[in-house]
C-alpha cells in the first residue's frame, strides 16, 4: 500500500507535465494557422499574427484569378493524381510477389528500397536534370509526374506490402481452384480487399506531390505548367517584400483540395479491411 501510495503522485506529476508539453506543443503549431487564417481577411495583413481591423474578401479577389490560382490548381490537380495513380498501380504489381512468394531475397530487397526513400531528392536533382535535359523532357508534366510516382514508390510499396500481408492467402487460394490465374485473384480478390488500404497510399502520395515545390521548379519552366506550390512563389517580392495577405488567401484555397480529398476517402471508403466473415474457420 505505501508503494502505491507513493508512486501515485509521481504519476500524476508526470502527466501533468506531459499534458503541459502537449499543450505548449499544440499553441506552438496553432500560431501559424491562426496567421494563415487572420491574414486571409486583413487587407493591411503583416508578419505577426493580429486580429483583422478591417475584414475584408480582397485578398482573395485578387489571387482567384484564371492565370495565378485556377490553372496552377488544375496543374496541381493532375500532377498529384496521375504520380498518385501511377505509384499504386506499380506498388501492387510490385508488392504482390513479396508478399505472397517467400524468397531469402524479400528482406535484403526491402530494405534496398527503404534505404532508397531515404535519400533526400535534392541530392540526386542534378543528375536527374541532366537526364531529362538528354531526353528532352524538360518542360513536360507526364515526365515530372513519371518521376514523382518514382520517387515516392520506395515509401509506397513498404505500405502496399504490409497491408497485403493482411490480406488471407486462403481467399485467394479458393480463386485458383475455380480456375482464376494469378493476376485475376490479385485483380478481383486481393485489391477490393485492400481498397482502404490503397487509398491511404494514394493521400500519401498525392500530399507528397501536391506540396512539392522543388521538383516542379527546376524541372517545369513554361507558367502554364507550373502547379500551385510554384506558382505561390509569386508572392515574394523582390528585396524581401512580401504581400502578406494575398500569401494567407492563396494557402487558403491551396489546402481545399487537399481537405475535400481527406473527407471524400475518410468518408467513402473508411479504414479497416472488409474482412470478416470471408474465412470461415
Amino acid at each position: 500500500m505505501s508503494t502505491l501510495s507513493l508512486a501515485s503522485p509521481t504519476r500524476g506529476t508526470t502527466r501533468l507535465w506531459a499534458n503541459l508539453a502537449l499543450v505548449v506543443i499544440g499553441v506552438i503549431f496553432l500560431l501559424p494557422l491562426a496567421w494563415v487564417l487572420f491574414a486571409a481577411f486583413d487587407g493591411a495583413a503583416g508578419y505577426q499574427v493580429a486580429w483583422p481591423t478591417e475584414p475584408t474578401l480582397d485578398n482573395f479577389a485578387a489571387v482567384l484569378t484564371p492565370e495565378l490560382t485556377l490553372l496552377p490548381l488544375l496543374n496541381s490537380l493532375l500532377l498529384s493524381a496521375g504520380a498518385a495513380s501511377v505509384t499504386v498501380i506499380a506498388a501492387i504489381l510490385a508488392a504482390y510477389p513479396l508478399s505472397r512468394y517467400r524468397s531469402r531475397f524479400n528482406a535484403p530487397l526491402l530494405y534496398s528500397i527503404l534505404f532508397a526513400s531515404c535519400l533526400p531528392i535534392t541530392a540526386i536533382m542534378v543528375p536527374v536534370y541532366s537526364l531529362f535535359v538528354q531526353l528532352r523532357l524538360i518542360n513536360q508534366p507526364w515526365a515530372v509526374a513519371l518521376f514523382l510516382a518514382a520517387s515516392s514508390l520506395p515509401m509506397a510499396l513498404w505500405m502496399t506490402k504490409n497491408f497485403m500481408d493482411s490480406v488471407p492467402i486462403s481467399l485467394e487460394e479458393a480463386a485458383w481452384v475455380d480456375g482464376a490465374s494469378a493476376m485475376t485473384a490479385l485483380a478481383r480478390v486481393v485489391v477490393p480487399l485492400m481498397r482502404p488500404a490503397l487509398s491511404v497510399v494514394f493521400v500519401f502520395v498525392f500530399l507528397q506531390a501536391w506540396g512539392n515545390f522543388f521538383v516542379p521548379f527546376v524541372l517545369l519552366y513554361s507558367p502554364e505548367w507550373q502547379p500551385a506550390a510554384v506558382s505561390i512563389y509569386s508572392f515574394f517580392g523582390q528585396y524581401g517584400t512580401v504581400a502578406y495577405g494575398r500569401l494567407a488567401a492563396y494557402s487558403l484555397v491551396y489546402s481545399v483540395p487537399v481537405l475535400a480529398l481527406y473527407l471524400l476517402v475518410t468518408r467513402g471508403l473508411g479504414g479497416t479491411f472488409a474482412l470478416t466473415g470471408a474465412v470461415k474457420g
